[in-house]
């Protein structure tokens, strides 16, 4: 869209979300409807486990080390998958990753009919969760840029954030529910039940081949996606600004305490959906954000708000103050995440696009593992309210410490930055199919 055609654009429609990759990808609307099928059913499994943990321990520290056991397979496998995801099939991968991640649901099922269910199944089907997740997510990633063209590049990461929001909205208010009331053992059956149909629902993503024939997937490969991500203190700032809100202001482990401090267990489910009711508002209105040019400030702002609205929750006297104050979180987090993505998917040569699409991964999976046992262990110490506030005021002040120390993200523009320029003429050169 020109400048002049922008200028023209009739005010109500520049704040209507971009549907326009829906409408012309079939291989974007497999992605999207796949993955909102996929993360509601494992948004029933998000809320399970620790209210499971909770329920089997009732220990802070227990619920905390559950996200410490994702770290390692997050780690490995992270970097791994982006690698993988440049070298081999990736719709194969996708395929391959959302079986495993059916059968963990299914572990999680039959422990949880035991007549004395195993906390360490817990454990162990939770790092199997993150290490099929981080093989699975950079070749879901990489595949956006490549199933819309360049312009519509900004209404696929909206897109693909409400597919989120929606997915935890539905997911952690039905699943906090049925997990409730009608037991755990429900909630991981329903999510088996959501891998089943998104295995269908993948299988229509065409193939489209290695992105490259030379080389195999292992430290060298990774090593050079490494490396054109420190050369570029830009993309560093991005990884670098949701590393540290994640793990200083994440307090969704520690929901379970919440609701049980407000006395109200029938809440669980809208303490996890109110974040994403405010990203979901904030992606229906998104067309605002393809009028944004400085990501870079975007993102630190975002991010800042997001920090300061974490610490209102915490410090929030009344349940329904703090489901607001959540809100607006999430709402700050969907605009700081909508520009990240802008920022890599129209930056970062599709030939890297793998690998760093698992740098991605480790920026956004490994803050909130950390970030569960920091509030969790620190709400054992200090208090819930503490543990929560503290980390967003940190998280606010953080992020801007890292926009003085990294000033090339700060000034991020997209109109003047020469590797969106670069990525923009090499994909005008192979654009994607139009299925539609």
């Amino acid at each position: 869209m020109s400048s002049e055609d922008a200028a023209a654009e009739p005010a109500p429609r520049r704040w209507r979300i971009d549907v326009s990759p829906l409408r012309t990808s079939s291989d974007f609307r497999a992605l999207f409807t796949a993955g909102v099928v996929s993360y509601l059913g494992s948004m029933f499994t998000f809320v399970a486990i620790p209210l499971q943990a909770q329920q089997l321990t009732g220990s802070f520290v227990v619920v905390g080390l559950l996200g410490l056991a994702e770290v390692i397979p997050i780690l490995v496998f992270g970097l791994w998958g982006g690698a993988l995801a440049d070298h081999v099939d990736r719709r194969r991968m996708i395929l391959v990753t959302e079986v495993c991640l059916g059968i963990g649901s299914l572990i999680l099922l039959a422990n949880a009919l035991l007549p004395d269910p195993h906390v360490w199944v817990l454990f162990v089907v939770g790092a199997l969760f993150a290490a099929c997740d981080s093989l699975q997510r950079p070749s879901v990633d990489a595949l956006v840029p490549q199933s819309v063209p360049h312009h519509q590049l900004g209404g696929a990461a909206a897109l693909m954030s409400l597919r989120w929001s929606v997915g935890f909205i539905l997911g952690t208010s039905l699943g906090g529910l049925v997990a409730s009331y009608l037991g755990v053992a429900v909630a991981y059956g329903i999510d088996a039940v959501s891998y089943v149909l998104s295995f269908l629902i993948f299988l229509s993503l065409k193939s489209r081949g290695r992105m490259k024939d030379e080389g195999t997937p292992g430290i060298g490969a990774i090593a050079e996606g490494v490396r054109y991500a420190w050369g570029r203190k830009d993309l560093l700032g991005t990884y670098a600004v949701d590393t540290l809100a994640m793990v200083l202001a994440f307090p969704w482990a520690v929901f379970p305490f919440v609701a049980e401090k407000f006395d109200a267990p029938w809440a669980l489910g809208l303490l996890y959906a109110a974040s994403s009711v405010g990203a979901a508002a904030a992606s229906l209105t998104s067309g605002w954000t393809s009028h944004i040019h400085r990501h870079g400030k975007a993102i630190v702002i975002a991010a800042s708000l997001y920090g300061l609205a974490i610490a209102a929750f915490g410090l929030a006297p009344t349940l329904w103050l703090a489901l607001v104050f959540l809100a607006l979180a999430g709402a700050a987090d969907m605009v700081s995440g909508v520009f990240r993505s802008l920022v890599w998917n129209q930056s970062i040569p599709d030939d890297l696009r793998g690998r760093l699409a698992g740098i991605e991964f480790l920026s956004y999976a490994i803050g909130p593992q950390l970030g569960s046992a920091r509030v969790s262990l620190m709400a054992q110490w200090r208090g819930l309210g503490f543990s929560i506030a503290s980390g967003g005021i940190l998280c606010a002040a953080g992020v801007l410490a890292l926009a003085a120390a990294l000033p090339t993200m700060w000034r991020y523009d997209v109109r003047t930055s020469v590797d969106v320029a670069a990525v923009r003429a090499a994909r005008e050169l192979r654009a994607p199919d139009d299925d539609d």
